[in-house]
This record gives structure tokens, sequence and C-alpha cells, in this order.
């Protein structure tokens, strides 16, 4: 495959700290490439300076072969005075300025600009390429394409960017943590989307599933070098391990040879020969592959959490409204010592609600909510960073505790504490002003873990930090003795940490799984075919009339006829939605029709998700 970039002997620096410095790299026509680093080190830089929006030190950076360029930015820095509409469709190439005239018109109703907007898209053979921008939309869920972008929450802001994004299919194509603000359906979407299409692409990601599942090549940035593993993220940690192990290794071989060497270098005279020259030159060598890197000798933490008794959370027939709206209803649980909980379901379910409930943050309309007595809440929320920008590390972690304690009743100091979140000392004493954004969350996840809660929340804590950080917290959590909730789309993490799950499907609906989400993903994907073998059957009874089904014998008159009304009732409901999979997939929705089609899916989902639990229910007592 011909290469379409060239990165040779890049540096950058910001004042004495070195992020890269002579790091080289190609990257071919159809790569999938992941870039990981710790946050802090560069990964947001080198992608900017890629997409010649920062300058750099020194190197060249060439694209080949005319190649367009598409770039997310990890925070996206849109229009405030355009609509969606204007950002979505704001692009110079032909066919897409024809699809926005076209769209323009339709959104407009005029019929004469209608017609000429049709005549164009027949001679661009523009209408394929028009459905394909319709699922990009439909899929990222788009608000109202005359919405303001002033209006706009962060998570909107950032699916606009990567709708905008997509749509001009660039040859090459980068990407700053695409899954930030995507729920799981986006994310699988997206990941389908990427995985298949035959594009070249560079991104960051911190979701190990998705990196996995779409890259075929990880490169990662260390100590402002760069190294590359052509595989999986399995793959990389087990090289990297051994990356880590010979570089150990030889830095001891070269602090043992510098011992001599600088006994040497004290006893040699100062008329230097040719051959000395050249020892003392080794010398320097050997001083600087000895202070190149410091072993990541990490002391493995069994956390303390404040005392807990009997009685630890009872929810009662819980019910909120916003306003008229209904979000949880007669919601009843009581949470046990050791429990670890995540909440899934599509962005607007509740979730975030749901946890301001039980910090009491929020009232319950109705039922009531019980807290034992020496419950302590950690609560990591998704905007609750405020810092001083002016105060030191340390200062921030110091203003909460001296120490922290563990376990076993031993204490270690605040700045051991920073250390084990990937703070090393010398960052200690650096203003919060000079922190990455991955940095700050952080140290913000630092302050709310360091005050020892026993009941801890996290409402979407894997944003923005890097896989090094979530490795961490991940090993934190497994030794955490108290109860843990956590809201987050990373699927991986949720594996690796959960007992079972509070599915949030809408409507009020809550259910309980028992499983972490791969499994739960695996129940959805067999009740889907429940659903599929049900409607089939359905099919088949209708092209033969006459045939009366037998009816379960271990069912009530009233459930046999609840059972026949959900069969007739499921065929109808799946008839609707694949006629409004065609109308999706069709290209000839106005963007008003689109929005409702849109939305009528997504509750026809929930709703056959719904009848179909209750039909699976009274079959198995036939």
């Amino acid at each position: 495959m011909p290469s379409l970039l060239q990165v040779e002997n890049l540096s950058r620096s910001y004042g004495e700290k070195i992020l890269f410095q002579d790091i080289s790299f190609v990257i071919n026509q159809y790569q999938k490439v992941a870039l990981i680093a710790k946050n802090g080190t560069g990964k947001s830089t080198l992608l900017n300076i890629l997409a010649g929006l920062e300058p750099m030190d020194g190197g060249s950076v060439n694209f080949f072969n005319d190649v367009s360029i598409g770039y997310l930015k990890q925070d996206p820095e849109l229009n405030e005075f355009n609509s969606v509409f204007d950002e979505v469709y704001g692009s110079s190439n032909e066919i897409h300025r024809t699809i926005r005239d076209y769209e323009k018109a339709i959104y407009g109703n005029d019929r004469l600009q209608i017609q000429k907007a049709i005549e164009r898209m027949d001679a661009l053979d523009g209408w394929e390429y028009e459905t394909r921008v319709k699922q990009i939309l439909s899929m990222l869920r788009i608000p109202g394409l005359d919405q303001p972008v002033s209006e706009l929450s962060g998570g909107q802001r950032k699916r606009i960017s990567l709708a905008k994004t997509l749509i001009t299919e660039p040859d090459f194509l980068i990407l700053d943590e695409p899954t930030n603000h995507l729920d799981v359906e986006m994310i699988e979407w997206l990941e389908d989307y990427l995985g298949k299409t035959r594009i070249t692409l560079l991104m960051i990601t911190h979701d190990r599933y998705f990196l996995d599942r779409v890259c075929d090549e990880i490169i990662e940035l260390d100590n402002a070098s760069l190294y590359r593993y052509k595989g999986n993220y399995s793959y990389f940690l087990e090289k990297q391990a051994e990356r880590k192990e010979n570089q150990s290794k030889e830095i001891e071989k070269a602090k043992n040879l510098l011992r001599t060497e600088q006994e040497w270098m004290r006893r040699m005279p100062k008329a230097r020969t040719t051959k000395s020259k050249a020892r003392i030159e080794s010398y320097y060598e050997l001083k600087e592959i000895s202070e190149g890197g410091v072993r990541e000798e990490r002391m493995k933490m069994d956390v303390g959490t404040g005392r807990m008794g009997k009685k630890i959370l009872e929810m009662r027939q819980v019910s909120f409204n916003w306003g008229e709206m209904p979000i949880l209803k007669d919601f009843f649980y009581t949470f046990k010592r050791n429990e670890k909980i995540g909440l899934v379901g599509n962005n607007g379910t509740g979730k975030t609600t749901f946890l301001e409930i039980i910090t009491g943050l929020l009232r319950p309309t109705a039922g009531r909510i019980e807290k034992g007595e020496t419950i302590t809440f950690g609560y990591y929320r998704q905007d609750g960073i405020a810092f001083n920008e002016d105060t030191r590390v340390i200062d921030v972690v110091r203003n909460i505790a001296e120490v922290v304690t563990l376990a076993n009743g031993d204490t270690i100091s605040a700045a051991a504490f920073l250390n084990y979140f990937l703070f090393p000392y010398p960052v200690h004493y650096q203003l919060v002003s000079k922190l990455s954004g991955g940095e700050k969350r952080r140290l913000y996840l630092v302050t709310v873990l360091m005050r020892n809660p026993n009941f801890l929340i996290l409402d979407e804590p894997t944003n923005d930090l890097d896989i090094f950080t979530l490795a961490i917290l991940e090993e934190y959590l497994a030794s955490f003795s108290g109860c843990v909730i956590i809201v987050t789309h990373d699927r991986y993490f949720l594996d690796e940490i959960v007992d079972h799950l509070f599915v949030f499907e809408g409507n009020t609906v809550v259910r309980d799984f028992p499983g972490n989400y791969t499994q739960f993903n695996e129940f959805r994907k067999l009740k889907e075919k429940h659903v599929n073998r049900l409607v089939q059957e359905a099919n088949r009874k209708k092209a033969t009339p006459g045939k009366i089904p037998s009816s379960p014998a271990k069912l009530s008159f009233k459930e046999k006829k609840e059972l026949e009304h959900l069969e007739a009732e499921i065929t109808k409901l799946d008839d609707e939605k694949n006629e409004i999979e065609s109308f999706l997939s069709s290209g000839t929705l106005s963007p008003d029709e689109l929005t409702l089609k849109s939305q009528r899916y997504s509750d026809l989902q929930k709703e056959i998700s719904e009848k179909t639990d209750r039909w699976l229910e009274l079959s198995e007592k036939s």
C-alpha cells in the first residue's frame, strides 16, 4: 500500500518540558492506527501538528497523493452564530453543496428550488451519498437542524463535529477521543462504520474494545519517544511489558558501568588523547542512558474506606419527574456491602438524575431514601472540576488531607497517593494551569478518592482519562470494599469492575441485569433473535388462516388472551419498525420528518423490548 503520511524527526517542547523528540513514523493507505500515551505527554499536540494547527520545533510532516484530511478535535470549535444545519452542511465540496441546497429547499418547502436541486443531484449521482449522510445524522442523533449552536450541550457539539468529519469522507481520518459523549449504541455503530469503511485512520481513544475492533496497529508515545506495535491491545500490553523490562535492565547495566567510568573521570589527567576523548563521550552517553528512564515499580494499594454499618442505602418506591416528564417510577432497591453496579442506557434516560437522587442533590417526587449513618459518598461528577488554576498540584490534595489511610490502617502521604495515580514528583510543584485537560480530570479523581468514601459514585470517569489511568483506577476499585456505582460508556471498564447492571430503558423503566456489559449485550442479541423468530412464526400464521394455535396448558384464560394479543401487537410494531427503517434509508425525508421518524424508531425499539420480555415470561409457562 502507498504511504499517505510520513513524519520524520518531529520534535515539540513547551518550555523545559519535552513532549516528543526526533520521532518518525509512516502510515500507509488503509492502515488504522491508535495513538496511546499518558495524559499530558503530547497526544493531542501531535495530532494538532499533523493537522497543521500547531507549529513544530523541528522535523517534517508530509501527506502524499493529494490526500484529503478530516480532523475531529477533542474539544471541537463550532461557530456560535451558525445553526446545526449550517455546521453539518458547511463543506465547500461540490456534492456537499448540492446536498445542502437540496436539504435547504426541502426544509423551506421551496418547490422551484427542490426541482433544481433534484436535477443537480441526478446529474452528480448524489442520492446514495445523501442516504449515507442521513444515516450518519440519524445514528448520532443530531438535534434539530434549525437549532442554534450556542444552545447546544458539549456532548451535542462533539456529535455534530463527528458527523461533519465523517460526512466529508476524507482519505485520511484523524480522531481525538471520538467515543467521548457517545452512548454505547452510538459507539457500537461507529465501531462498525470505521471497521468496515476503507479509510486510513489515526486516532486517540481510551476505549479498549473500540481500539481492538477498529485498529490493526498501536503507536505509543512514552518518555518523548515513539514505539510501534503491530497487533491488538492485548499484544501491546505484552510487548510493552517486555520493552520496559529490557529498558530497565539496560538502565541498571548503564548505572553499574557509570560508577566505574565516574572514578576514571575523576582520575583522568587534563591532557586528553583522542582515545580518552572517545571514552569521555562514551561516559556522557552512559550518563544519558542511566538517567533516561525510571523503572515503574508501582505499589499494590489496598485502599481504606470509612466504617460501614449494617444499613447502607435503601430506595423505597422512589419516583422522580422533571416537570411533567416522568424519569423514575416506584424504584425499590437495598444496596449491599462490596456491591459494584454499572448504569447503562441511552443518553437522556435518567442515569445522572438517578445519581443525584441517591446523593441528595435532587429530592424524589415520591417515595423515600434511607441512608445509613456511617455512609460517606465520594461523587465524581461530569462537571465537577473546580480548581484554583494558580494552586500547586500538591497543595490541591494537601488541602484535603496530608495522608491517606489504607485498609490495614497504614498511611501513605498525599504525595505518594498522587504518584500512584501517575503524577510524578516533579509535577507536584507545578501549577494546575500547566496541566492538560486529562491531567486535571485525573487530579479531580484523586481528590474524590483520597477522602476515603465508603460509597463511591463515578459519573463518566472514563471520559478524557488515558488507558494507563483507567488500568490504575480498575486496580483501585478491585480492592475497594465499599459500594460503587458507575456510569460509563466504556464497555471494557464495565466488564472489569461491575457485578451487575441497572439498565435504563427510558420511559421510567429500569431493569436489574445480573452480569457485566458483555453478558448483557449477548442477552440482548439473544432476545432480538427470539423476536425475529416470533415475527416469522406470526407471519406464517397469517399466511395460513383458520389454523388456531394450541394454547399453553399452564396459562390462565386471561394469560392466554394476553399472549395472543402480544403476538399480534409485536408483529404490528415490528412491521412499523421495518417501515420506518425503509424511510430512514430512503433519503426522501425532510429534516423534521427525519427527527420524528428517528424518535419513533427509538420508542418502537423500547416498546418491542418490553412486550417481548412479557411474551417470553408467558411462553415459559406453556
